[in-house]
């Protein structure tokens, strides 16, 4: 019995997190109410302050539910040693627009834009987008190791610029710069060309 009873609540828990996320691409921030969530998951609006006590903190579980998942996945597949550097990058911009279509980038984007005046919101999002700062880093000390220089960058130095580039991108793309012909995600995808000449200069992949 106890058992069921756990089950449910944490399937309710996730469809709630799955209405949020719906609502959130819907609405944005500003226009995101619980009730609304409540009635896109089908609960009664009394669950989300059980769950999750507010709106602040049902959009920080938001966070955190896709996050993990999301950096998991990063995790496994950049330490697929299968794949060369430059197929992991390519696979990595593949992911870019699985999470544009997955609502998971206007999720981050929107909470980056509320965490300038919620320092709550701000904390959270610093530690989860400083997480896959540390993955980034941590690649490009393995490229360091096996293509040698990197071109005069620090492991730091690069882990900033391909963070940046991403995050940047999705921000351009939410703006609607590609409509415009910017080539965003084509720019992000020609980076994999550099690295394949790296790793054919040092005799990989």
């Amino acid at each position: 019995m106890a058992r069921a009873a756990t089950t449910r609540k944490i399937e309710t828990a996730e469809s709630l997190l799955e209405a949020a996320k719906a609502v959130l691409r819907r609405n944005g921030y500003a226009g995101l109410s619980t009730r609304d969530v409540a009635a896109e998951a089908g609960v009664p609006l009394s669950q989300i302050h059980y769950h999750f006590g507010s709106k602040q903190g049902l959009l920080l579980a938001l966070f955190e539910y896709l996050n993990a998942q999301l950096l998991d996945r990063q995790n496994a597949m950049f330490a697929d040693r299968s794949l060369g550097l430059s197929q992991r990058w390519d696979r990595a911009c593949d992911y870019l627009d699985e999470d544009i279509g997955s609502g998971y980038v206007r999720v981050l984007q929107e909470l980056i834009s509320a965490s300038w005046s919620d320092p709550a919101v701000a904390k959270l999002v610093r530690a989860g987008v400083g997480a896959w700062c540390e993955l980034i880093i941590a690649v490009a000390r393995d490229a360091e190791k096996e293509l040698g220089s990197l071109g005069g960058f620090t492991p730091e130095e690069v882990g900033a610029f391909a963070s940046s580039a991403f995050i940047g991108a999705e921000s351009l793309f939410l703006l609607g710069f590609e409509k415009k012909g910017v080539p965003l995600r084509t720019a992000l995808r020609r980076f994999g060309d550099v690295i394949r000449l790296l790793e054919s200069r040092s005799g990989r992949r």
